[in-house]
């Protein structure tokens, strides 16, 4: 069986079991390769904007002889998918910004979805509001280090009655299951789990915030003092996070 990054793999997990999954913007066709062989799905479309991703993932397709369950299809984004041609849907390793206008392009696609597999490279917070005032819920989340870099990824679905709450409402979540800007910014299922890798995480950017702090002390050519204040705010936050941990 391929043996999937710890990024991938956490990606993959996520998907769960399905019949059919498509994996959007494949690249090498790994999702699909691993969901096939290790009997989590029956079926998989394996699509990419560009043809030579869609030559790589061909090529592993063959090397694990599973071209009779794998389709390779070139589509940008979710165009060339038709609505309920797939149960879950796997939007991984690209910029938030681009994987909002692949939502937003293929909406049809992504509402009849059963689950959506996300993982934004970039603008987390973004991201999450984007979902949740665009109708979807979050109903997991998950986070790996994983060769110097943080990686978030989180489970969805586009919630018929039209709700603007961005996770699932259940009391496990508690308090964090209400919008808010840490829970935007950082995950409301990994706060409330108390994560270790969002610990990892917090401790990093706590660190690196107290590094900034210290250069605009030593800074006595301009006016910082907005920009100390909002450092100080941000450390503020982060170490109420990270007290949970304590508790």
């Amino acid at each position: 069986m391929i043996q999937l990054s710890k990024r991938l793999g956490a990606v993959a997990n996520l998907a769960g079991e399905a019949r059919v999954v498509a994996d959007v913007g494949t690249d090498h066709g790994y999702i699909p390769v691993y969901l096939i062989s290790s009997g989590k799905a029956e079926k998989a479309i394996a699509m990419d904007v560009n043809e030579g991703p869609l030559l790589r993932a061909k090529e592993h397709i063959r090397q694990f002889h599973l071209e009779a369950q794998i389709e390779t299809r070139r589509s940008d984004g979710l165009i060339g998918l038709q609505p309920k041609e797939a149960e879950v849907l796997v939007i991984a390793g690209m910029g938030g910004a681009l994987m909002m206008r692949i939502l937003d392009e293929g909406k049809d696609a992504a509402h009849a979805a059963k689950r959506l597999v996300l993982q934004p490279q970039s603008e987390l917070l973004s991201f999450r509001r984007y979902l949740m005032e665009h109708g979807y819920q979050i109903t997991e989340e998950d986070m790996v280090y994983e060769d110097g870099k943080f990686y978030s990824m989180m489970a969805a679905r586009w919630a018929k009655d039209g709700t603007r709450n961005a996770y699932v409402e259940d009391d496990v979540w508690g308090e964090w299951a209400k919008i808010g800007p840490s829970s935007l910014k950082y995950g409301a299922l990994l706060i409330a789990r108390r994560h270790p890798v969002l610990r990892q995480y917090l401790e990093y950017q706590r660190a690196q915030k107290q590094k900034i702090l210290k250069c605009l002390g030593e800074n006595a050519r301009q006016d910082v003092s907005k920009r100390k204040e909002q450092i100080l705010l941000e450390l503020s936050e982060i170490d109420g996070l990270l007290g949970l941990w304590q508790t």
